[in-house]
């Protein structure tokens, strides 16, 4: 299949969250919610059933769920619990919460109240310091009770060995979307931001097996094409997400192309494998921990401003020009690191700009003076 091909093939997917769960629940299959993020999916998978990914959506007004959020909760947070009210998600077989923020902490009451007992949902804490040994039993904890909660539902075990043959498969999913991410730097007039965010959505709506395997046909007829002479600026982008198309058509306009990313909702997701041992649930935990450079994630090292110099150093080592940050508004772990994150990129004589974005975002006006002016810059 050509490259043409497969990116309308990932467009397809990754704009239509909805035909997929109906595919899915057409071929028998039970599926689960998962919302954000660094939720183990992996157990979704060797209990035989389907891990979809809900990160909120760009195409809806918050409406009923204004009646069980705060104001204050960022639209990832409201708009999927829209998605959950209106029928966009309708034939979940339950939803797992994830509490790596506190706007995400009271998610599953805020579900639970709204949806009542028509979807079961599964309470996911995160220890704060998850290097120690506590801190790993604390996340084993967790995910054996996760474990538990979804064999209820598939009504069969998870046994040692799906769950180590569900650890290589997202292994090998994380390393074809890592060598994605390179190659659509490569060719970045063939992999516009659009169509390089289409292809990294894609993977929260798809097995990862089936996933994989289309991607790697991807990739490998990417590697059939001469690299790009790009004439115009690469950047790297960061923040949580960043998967508005139109938004992402501005950098287009602009002759900017995406080098790498620091964005939750992309390479941060990927770019840890779990170690495969004879222990998949220690494993798993082990991932959890090795996680680093997140500003969702609790930093004892953090008076070395880490993560600020991890964000400078792949601007640098990925060869783009600067950078542009996604700040989510009203997220308030990212509104706190940005001071110590703009004086990393000072410091290396980064340039950057920083975007307010949400879900809701209608008027691109002001976001493309500032990308227009940034290409600008880049460009001297």
């Amino acid at each position: 299949m050509s490259v043409e091909s497969l990116l309308k093939e990932f467009a397809a997917v990754s704009s239509s969250p909805k035909a997929q769960l109906a595919k899915y629940k057409a071929q028998g299959k039970k599926v689960i919610g998962v919302l954000p993020y660094y939720a183990p999916e992996e157990l979704v998978y060797a209990a035989g059933m389907v891990p979809m990914g809900i990160w909120g959506t760009n195409d809806k007004t918050i409406s009923r769920a204004k009646e069980y959020c705060a104001t204050f909760y960022c639209t990832i947070a409201q708009l999927a619990l829209e998605m959950l009210l209106d029928g966009t998600m309708n034939g979940l077989d339950g939803v797992i919460t994830p509490t790596i923020c506190d706007t995400l902490r009271p998610m599953s009451q805020n579900i639970r109240v709204a949806v009542g007992d028509k979807i079961p949902v599964i309470f996911l804490g995160a220890p704060q310091n998850r290097f120690a040994d506590f801190g790993l039993k604390f996340t084993r904890d967790q995910y054996e009770n996760i474990k538990k909660e979804l064999e209820k539902i598939a009504s069969k075990a998870i046994t040692p060995e799906a769950l180590q043959d569900a650890i290589k498969v997202y292994n090998k999913s994380r390393a074809a979307r890592r060598e994605f991410v390179k190659l659509a730097s490569e060719h970045c007039d063939v992999i516009t931001p659009v169509k390089r965010m289409q292809v990294l959505k894609s993977s929260y709506f798809m097995l990862k097996d089936e996933y994989t395997k289309k991607l790697t046909e991807l990739n490998e007829e990417l590697k059939k094409l001469p690299a790009a002479d790009w004439k115009g600026t690469k950047i790297v982008t960061s923040g949580i997400i960043c998967d508005n198309p139109k938004l992402l058509e501005i950098f287009e306009k602009n002759h900017i192309a995406i080098a790498a990313d620091d964005v939750a909702h992309e390479s941060r997701s990927f770019r840890t494998d779990a170690p495969e041992t004879d222990d998949p649930m220690q494993d798993l935990a082990v991932q959890f921990a090795n996680q680093d450079y997140d500003v969702l994630l609790y930093d004892p090292q953090s008076s070395k401003n880490r993560r600020g110099e991890y964000v400078a150093n792949l601007v640098k080592e990925s060869g783009a020009q600067g950078l542009v940050l996604f700040m989510q508004q009203f997220c308030d772990p990212e509104e706190m690191e940005y001071p110590y994150l703009k004086k990393a990129l000072d410091s290396a004589g980064i340039p950057h700009i920083k975007l307010g974005i949400d879900q809701q975002m209608r008027d691109f006006g002001q976001a493309e003076t500032a990308i227009q002016a940034f290409a600008d810059v880049l460009s001297l």
